[in-house]
């Protein structure tokens, strides 16, 4: 792999881990209600899920899914109902959540299947392999560079914007901020199952 090609994946990665998504709003959602200790499950998971996805991807997963139109479209319309569960869940939550429980309550395999059921994902997964794995005399060396950077990416971008949610934890705390807080992140899980829908 050129320099020049690493330096387009990085941007990339950059661009598409750090944007908000059904990842970071839930890392962001779960750490402001729960703490930093109940959104780790879920900050760990995606990368961990992320890479799964990348490697069936590369092993062939990825081509069939595109050749197969109906399968697509079973993973965007799980995608879109259960990003429209977790918003209508956070919308509700009002209180601080504890260690005995919360209503959103996102664990380390339910951040696995996300990455499955998340078309921004399925999108960036097929992008990498078909712009800097498949075809390639070096595909098995090029996925242990990419594998790595998008694990480190999916890791720091959740982790960051967890780090935001706990940072507010005091602020949301007072009066309805956090109800209006988790509204707003409602509304970007449901805008972002409107985008799906387009997709």
């Amino acid at each position: 792999m050129t320099w020049q090609e690493f330096t387009a994946l990085l941007v990339l990665a950059t661009a598409m881990s750090f944007s908000p998504g059904p990842n970071t709003t839930l890392s962001t959602a779960l750490a402001a209600n729960g703490g930093m200790s109940r959104a780790m499950r879920f900050v760990l998971a995606v990368p961990v899920g992320w890479t799964l996805l990348l490697t069936l991807c590369a092993a062939g997963l990825g081509a069939l899914v595109v050749a197969a139109p109906v399968v697509r479209l079973l993973i965007k319309a799980l995608g879109i109902v259960y990003l429209l569960w977790l918003a209508l869940k956070l919308s509700r939550s009002a209180t601080m959540g504890t260690a005995d429980g919360a209503q959103l309550n996102v664990g380390f395999g339910q951040g696995v299947m996300l990455q499955f059921l998340n078309i921004k994902a399925w999108l960036l997964a097929l992008t990498l392999v078909a712009g800097w794995i498949a075809g390639q005399a070096d595909a098995l060396q090029r996925f242990a560079v990419v594998a790595p950077v998008m694990l480190f990416y999916a890791f720091a971008s959740n982790f960051t914007y967890a780090l935001i949610g706990a940072l507010l934890r005091n602020w949301l705390a007072q009066g309805r901020r956090l109800l209006w807080f988790n509204r707003a992140m409602a509304a970007i899980l449901v805008l972002t199952a409107l985008w799906m829908v387009g997709v």
